[in-house]
């Protein structure tokens, strides 16, 4: 007998503690191609990412208690769209996918077909994702999660939106730069019509957990495949956090992160 615990609140794991943060405000004619112009041109999207790298030799140097570092510096991490590594990428391949630049995604598009998460929704929850455990049975490539994850939407997919940087498969985060704020955000951004939230781009304070984990559950299947229709589940399934479970609200102006908070209150 399976045997499920109810509803739970969410866990933010990081409250009340600060994280380093690197926030640069850029023209955005600094960034689109010349020419760009409005939303439908391709030449307002852009794709960015960001990597880590560190150099090849560490060293301990015993007589003055003090690592040393030397050599050339080697990529070990890179970020664009959340949870990659994390959900996205099997655990043998992880590493390899760190050190490797977007270009050269094309050999990890299998896992975004077939991603792995989907297979265990249906068995973690079983009865819940009956559609999605028959999808994932059909071995049927996951064509939203390689547009949304890989080249970005294709103008017609979405309604008055694209966000596509051609066909190469690669991992970035895709902001079409013409499309303008909006005055009434939603935290799940464009799966609930807010065009200018993820993943067009990332907003500090978009629920990028529940959106990719409603997509991974087969929410925006129909996008590519109008006979799909997805378990009422997928368009429940979320982390259990928003806005309110930040303690610090986030600014309405750049940097809009919020306040550090105070180390003496808040030791760690």
């Amino acid at each position: 007998m399976n045997v499920f615990s109810g509803p739970a609140p969410g866990v933010n794991a990081t409250n009340h503690l600060n994280v380093h943060s690197i926030a640069i405000q850029v023209p955005k004619a600094d960034l689109v191609r010349k020419g760009a112009h409005g939303a439908t041109d391709p030449r307002s999207v852009i794709g960015v990412w960001t990597t880590a790298s560190r150099q090849r030799v560490r060293l301990w140097d015993a007589d003055h208690g003090e690592n040393l570092d030397s050599g050339p510096f080697r990529q070990v991490s890179r970020l664009a769209n959340p949870l990659i590594n994390e959900v996205i990428i099997a655990l043998g391949d992880k590493d390899r996918w760190n050190t490797l630049p977007p270009a050269d995604d094309k050999q990890f598009a299998h896992y975004y077909a077939h991603p792995e998460l989907a297979a265990l929704l249906p068995v973690l929850y079983p009865g819940v994702f009956p559609n999605l455990a028959a999808l994932v049975k059909s071995r049927k490539a996951r064509a939203d999660l390689q547009a949304i994850l890989l080249t970005g939407i294709p103008p017609g997919i979405v309604p008055g939106f694209q966000n596509s940087t051609g066909p190469l498969q690669a991992d970035m985060l895709r902001l079409n730069t013409a499309i303008k704020p909006t005055a009434n955000p939603n935290i799940l951004g464009v799966v609930a019509g807010d065009l200018a939230g993820f993943p067009n781009g990332r907003r500090v304070f978009d629920d990028v957990v529940t959106v990719e984990l409603r997509a991974i559950a087969g929410l925006t299947v129909p996008l590519v495949d109008k006979t799909f229709t997805p378990d009422k589940a997928a368009g429940q399934v979320t982390d259990g956090l928003g806005p309110s479970s930040v303690s610090s609200p986030y600014l309405s102006r750049f940097p809009y992160l919020g306040v550090p908070y105070s180390g003496f209150d808040n030791p760690s």
